[in-house]
């Protein structure tokens, strides 16, 4: 099946690519949010390693190398971009060293619920950074490059939420009922 995403994207890309926007330097806060971008994805991927390290579920593993793969994609992109522009690159933690989950004491180890409502929790900054970049930015080029990055943790995100939903690992709020309003 044909991801829907992909298609809005080439529509766009297409529209923008043809209008010959002259290519002028980037703002500050164009400059910041990619900075902040490249800092907070790195760290990210720093969570995601210690719960490789930590699960010995399938699928859980299976989510944090899909997870990883888009981190390391988007750094990749970001930071090739920072450096064509002249941005210098923020100084970001080394990988986690493999080690095996079950030399990890039970009062350090992550649980996989912990680590995928981490995931959430860090899917959901991301893409709340790559709206504000969207909204920042002035270029098209760099309008889009947030753009994707966004729809990518979106697609992500439904994955994620599939599983946590049929683990039983998804934190629902109460539910709201009005005063006055029927109860059932």
């Amino acid at each position: 099946m044909p991801n829907p995403f992909e298609a809005v994207w080439n529509l766009l890309k297409t529209s923008i690519d043809n209008t010959n926007e002259p290519k002028t330097p980037l703002h500050v806060m164009e400059v910041g949010d990619f900075w902040k971008y490249v800092t907070m994805v790195e760290e990210f991927i720093r969570y995601e390693e210690i719960g490789l390290n930590t699960t010995t579920d399938d699928e859980v593993r299976e989510m944090l190398t899909d997870v990883i793969r888009i981190c390391e994609s988007q750094v990749k992109t970001v930071s090739e971009f920072m450096r064509q522009e002249g941005i210098p690159l923020p100084d970001v933690t080394s990988a986690k060293p493999k080690s095996e989950s079950k030399e990890i004491p039970l009062g350090v180890k992550l649980t996989d619920d912990e680590i995928a409502n981490g995931i959430t929790f860090k899917l959901v900054n991301c893409m709340q950074v790559c709206t504000l970049g969207q909204v920042n930015s002035i270029r098209n080029d760099v309008g889009m490059m947030w753009l994707k990055f966004y729809s990518e943790w979106v697609t992500f995100g439904t994955t994620l939420k599939t599983l946590m939903r049929k683990r039983g690992w998804l934190k629902v709020p109460p539910y709201y009922y009005p005063p006055g309003s029927p109860t059932q």
